[in-house]
């Protein structure tokens, strides 16, 4: 009697699940395949179409080819169009289109290709090359059919996606899938990409990445391939990326992301050990140039915990979480200093107008022409001599590094002659004294290794030493 109960129950769970499942996917084609739609770009370029003949100098035909390229030239050199495809999709009826900038980058006509067959021109309203990102505008008498963009945040791992598009070519064309992945990072600062194995090929950048409830989730952009078709690994930008990049392309034409003002590393299990912080997590200060953070008290060796309410795992989620934060906005800030996490409050800047910036370094005259052997590394305080050859600014300080020898740790962690210390135990160091002071105080105080702060052309870097290369 059990197992007949149990044979009924596994029917009846078997019947719903197929009562639950759709039959095909053409409802939800059908319903979205009018706001997809394909882009095409013209663009003007000049190459010449002539023959250009290459003799040896002195050859008796050499007059005779230069006079017809000179006939020619001119004409051979006639401006011709370039075309190129891509994909894009409608946001609102009153015909805003998104696409990727590299699929409209240097384009001087673009044209929009709807399901039905109507074509119209488009004009770009504004670009963010960091995220690939480009937003379109085309006039229409009429509403437009469109989509909406859904929570990118709630896709999982395994869930169905269906990618649309102009692939090589053939428009409005769809390839189904699953999320392969989430927060892939590719190259750009502030990539968040869902890695996906439906079909994506040449033509589709730019297109939407559907979930089943028919939301935009993604914008189509990249693919791992080594023979440039598909192989099931693309790459679509995250819709809550996207749709904060093209509401401030929609108002204002351009970005205008966040700035706080600091340079940044991850915390390895070395640098967490060295500074007493518990586990290897937040992003590590490296250096504090002028402006917001700087204003607000944050220090270079601060480790930034949290910001805005929102916990920092490492480097590209603070990046992330800054740059899609309103600039002028105050936000809290929490860094750990000295063992203990303290709070501060910044306004933040616009990194659009910070980042030509040149970042200056810090530092108070000092220096001798003493020498010290110690955690692998021979060092010298700077002097003004060094300063000149170095071509480091006149107020720098610190401890150059003369050598490295190969079977220190130093040497394995990238510490090479001509970098700058100027930091030990988050506190400046301008004379050797002063390293072997630090060195004596991390000791005492049981840790296991120094963290240095190391500037190598201007660039700062914190490297974590044991203490053990040193006994």
């Amino acid at each position: 009697m059990v197992l007949g109960a149990l044979t009924l129950l596994f029917l009846v769970a078997q019947t719903m699940v197929a009562q639950a499942k759709p039959e095909s996917l053409a409802p939800l084609a059908e319903k979205i395949s009018p706001a997809v739609v394909n882009i095409t770009t013209t663009t003007m370029v000049e190459r010449p179409t002539a023959p250009q003949g290459i003799v040896p100098e002195g050859s008796p035909f050499e007059d005779l080819f230069r006079d017809f390229r000179d006939r020619n030239g001119p004409e051979g050199r006639k401006p011709r169009k370039s075309s190129a495809l891509g994909s894009g999709f409608v946001i609102s009826e009153d015909g805003y289109v998104v696409t990727n900038n590299h699929v409209i980058d240097g384009a001087d006509e673009i044209t929009i290709e709807f399901f039905s067959g109507e074509e119209m021109p488009a004009k770009l309203v504004g670009t963010d090359p960091k995220t690939d990102i480009a937003l379109l505008k085309v006039e229409s008498d009429t509403p437009l059919p469109f989509v909406s963009f859904g929570n990118s945040d709630q896709a999982r791992v395994g869930d169905w996606v269906l990618a649309m598009g102009n692939p090589l070519g053939q428009g409005f064309s769809a390839s189904v899938g699953i999320v392969s992945a989430r927060n892939r990072a590719l190259s750009g600062t502030y990539d968040d990409y869902i890695q996906t194995d439906a079909a994506i090929n040449r033509g589709n950048s730019g297109g939407p990445l559907f979930n089943m409830d028919g939301d935009v989730i993604g914008v189509n952009t990249a693919i791992l391939s080594p023979n440039g078709g598909s192989i099931g690994i693309g790459f679509s930008m995250a819709s809550n990326v996207v749709t904060k990049v093209v509401d401030q392309l929609r108002e204002f034409g351009e970005t205008r992301r966040g700035w706080l003002g600091v340079r940044i590393q991850d915390v390895t299990d070395d640098v967490a050990e060295a500074i007493g912080l518990d586990k290897p997590e937040g992003a590590l200060i490296t250096d504090v140039p002028e402006g917001p953070a700087q204003e607000a008290g944050l220090k270079s060796g601060d480790v930034i915990l949290a910001f805005d309410g929102v916990d920092v795992k490492d480097t590209r989620e603070l990046v992330r979480e800054v740059g899609s934060a309103t600039v002028g906005k105050t936000v809290r800030v929490t860094v750990f200093r000295d063992g203990k996490t303290q709070e501060f409050k910044v306004t933040l800047g616009r990194r659009e107008e910070a980042e030509s910036v040149p970042v200056a370094m810090q530092g108070e005259e000092g220096g001798s022409d003493e020498q010290l052997d110690v955690l692998g590394l021979s060092l010298r305080p700077l002097t003004s001599q060094m300063r000149e050859e170095m071509s480091l600014p006149d107020d720098s300080t610190g401890l150059v590094v003369l050598s490295v020898d190969e079977a220190s740790q130093a040497f394995d962690k990238g510490l090479r002659a001509g970098d700058v210390i100027t930091e030990a135990g988050q506190q400046k160091v301008e004379t050797l004294d002063g390293l072997e002071e630090r060195i004596t105080e991390a000791k005492d105080a049981g840790r296991k290794s120094i963290l240095l702060l190391v500037r190598r052309a201007g660039e700062p870097r914190f490297v974590a030493l044991s203490l053990e290369d040193d006994e």
